[in-house]
């Protein structure tokens, strides 16, 4: 995908050119959008391999390169090293929790996720403000941040809003047979990944209910489900239970 800036939101017009690298559908959308709105020209790639293939072909010559921090396939350090060969970007880490301690030494900066703007200039000009870590998402975590959600709607139209939501409703739905095979068959690092996915993608549009799920699996211990059977399948239930209420939120906020 590739954007461009469509409204004047009183920044400055000689932004950078951004290359955003996210496995995650929902946070590279929803990260292009916001970047797109906030003057920035971005051009988008679902992993490392599809990233270096931009930078080959040559058409597209970015001043900043975003990166999730963990991905499959070719990511971390050895997608760092790739893109230094390649580009003279500055490389910025994103992740919706602290990466690996080399993937921070290897970039240039790191911002967590849902990611700021704000921080992202600060972190660009120089200042070297600790990134604040995410709020903690208590039992009682709203389906949706009313401010997101406000923020969102400022941005773009009504329309694109509810392609975000129902991108991520979507989302979640197939997300749930991945973690329940993944739990099947005892794969832990699989069910972690599927966490931090769903963590930072959630957070990103401020689905804050399925965001704390999300975090919820990143860290849980498939150890834990060994004595107590019935875990696994409440785990899953609140899984779709959060994506039913995010429906129901979209259906009576945002219409079709």
């Amino acid at each position: 995908m590739h954007t461009r800036p469509m409204l004047d939101l009183g920044v400055r017009q000689d932004q950078l050119l951004v290359l955003l690298v996210d496995d995650d559908l929902v946070s590279r959308e929803v990260t292009a959008t916001v970047l797109t709105m906030n003057g920035y020209t971005v051009q988008t790639a679902d992993d490392g391999s599809a990233a270096l293939e931009l930078l080959a072909g040559g058409g597209f010559v970015p001043d900043l390169i975003l990166m999730d921090a963990q991905m499959p396939g070719l990511s971390g350090t050895a997608l760092i090293a790739e893109l230094r060969s390649r580009s003279r970007a500055r490389i910025i880490a994103v992740s919706g929790s602290n990466p690996p301690q080399q993937v921070a030494a290897a970039a240039d900066g790191f911002l967590l996720k849902p990611l700021d703007v704000e921080a992202l200039r600060r972190l660009l000009d120089g200042q070297t403000r600790k990134p604040t870590a995410p709020a903690d998402l208590g039992p009682d975590a709203p389906v949706v941040s009313l401010a997101i959600l406000a923020q969102l709607r400022t941005l773009m139209p009504e329309k694109a809003v509810r392609e975000i939501f129902q991108a991520i409703v979507s989302d979640l739905n197939c997300r749930v047979g991945s973690l329940e095979a993944a739990i099947g068959r005892r794969d832990e690092a699989e069910v972690h990944r599927i966490g931090h996915a769903i963590k930072g993608g959630c957070a990103m549009a401020g689905a804050l209910q399925a965001a704390r799920l999300g975090a919820l699996i990143e860290n849980i211990s498939l150890k834990s489900f060994d004595n107590q059977s019935d875990d696994s399948t409440l785990l899953l239930k609140d899984l779709r239970s959060a994506a039913q209420a995010l429906q129901s939120m979209l259906d009576a906020e945002l219409p079709a």
